[in-house]
């Protein structure tokens, strides 16, 4: 009997290490960053260690690489006086595009939300107050993504958000399924450089090198529209793309992901 007891405490013992170990590997935080494409080859997170979390959550890193479809999105985590000219720019191009907004955003612009939705463009949930998202509750993350909902829901017909895209980029397994569970796709990127630091723009032709560079299909751009470099060069890039037979198309319209 003594026998019986000890190996069912070790066995309790043993299991409890193990839900605990699945637990703490589902918080891990990561931060999002991958191979960048160069000279048409495609970029990969296959060589980090978050390939399989985006993947077991449905989230996009890449479309469909068999097309030539590139997929705009912008972060306005606050305004600094360029986004009218960038919206200025995909109407008269006729692009669609992804604006992930904040709160300070929705509360500070919401003409420039009201006018994103106006034009056909998405507009997806940036969290309301930029915060770690991996390092919070369930509660605190559904507070975050309900908060920006709500205030973009009172400005347009779009009453529903299905995007999200993680603060920084810091994401856990648990809180991408907690987004999961609130309706949300987690959206990466497979073509960034450093924009978004005002106080080191270096011109348009700089963000326009450093995108077009990386073409390549079933991209998804992520620009910052702090940005004046990218502000100053977002016709010449969409025009430089059109030219070698890309297509821009809503996140609404990406119908495979690939992770490699």
């Amino acid at each position: 009997m003594m026998r019986k007891k000890i190996f069912v405490g070790l066995l309790a013992a043993v299991v409890g290490l193990a839900v605990t170990g699945t637990a703490s590997a589902q918080s891990q935080p990561f931060h999002f960053g991958f191979k960048k494409s160069r000279n048409g080859a495609l970029p990969s997170i296959a060589e980090e260690g978050f390939m399989t979390v985006l993947q077991r959550n449905d989230a996009i890193f890449l479309g469909n690489t068999e097309r030539k479809e590139l997929f705009l999105t912008f972060d306005n985590g606050y305004e600094n006086g360029l986004t009218p000219r960038i919206l200025d720019v995909l109407k008269e191009k006729k692009a669609p595009a992804a604006f992930f907004v904040t709160g300070h955003f929705v509360k500070d612009k919401p003409d420039l939300v009201k006018r994103m939705l106006e034009e056909g463009h998405i507009v997806g949930n940036h969290s309301w107050s930029h915060p770690d998202l991996s390092q919070v509750g369930a509660e605190r993350i559904r507070s975050e993504m309900d908060r920006v909902e709500q205030g973009v829901s009172q400005l347009g017909e779009q009453k529903k958000m299905r995007y999200m895209r993680p603060p920084r980029g810091i994401f856990s397994d648990r809180m991408l399924g907690v987004c999961r569970e609130l309706g949300y796709t987690g959206v990466f990127w497979s073509i960034a450089y450093k924009d978004w630091d005002v106080n080191a723009q270096k011109g348009w032709k700089y963000a326009y090198d450093s995108v077009v560079g990386q073409l390549h299909p079933g991209a998804v751009i992520l620009l910052h529209s702090v940005s004046r470099d990218n502000a100053d060069a977002l016709g010449r890039i969409i025009d430089a793309a059109r030219q070698q037979g890309y297509e821009f198309k809503s996140l609404d319209e990406l119908t495979e992901k690939t992770y490699r």
